[in-house]
């Protein structure tokens, strides 16, 4: 069961990382917005697919 999980979690986070570099978010400098917004669409993994564009501001 835990594999399982680990597993779950494990897909779910890298659709995030690939919505992520669908939306050319690796691009360009790193601040402190990008860095942030890539952890936001990593962690909403496949909701990024239902229409989930999360983006996060520093300031």
């Amino acid at each position: 069961m835990r594999r399982l999980v680990i597993l779950v979690v494990l897909a779910w986070l890298a659709a995030g990382v690939v919505a992520a570099a669908q939306r050319d978010h690796f691009t360009g400098p790193s601040d402190c917005d990008r860095v942030t917004t890539i952890a936001a669409t990593a962690i909403a993994g496949p909701l990024n697919y239902t229409g989930a564009e999360p983006t996060v501001s520093c300031r």
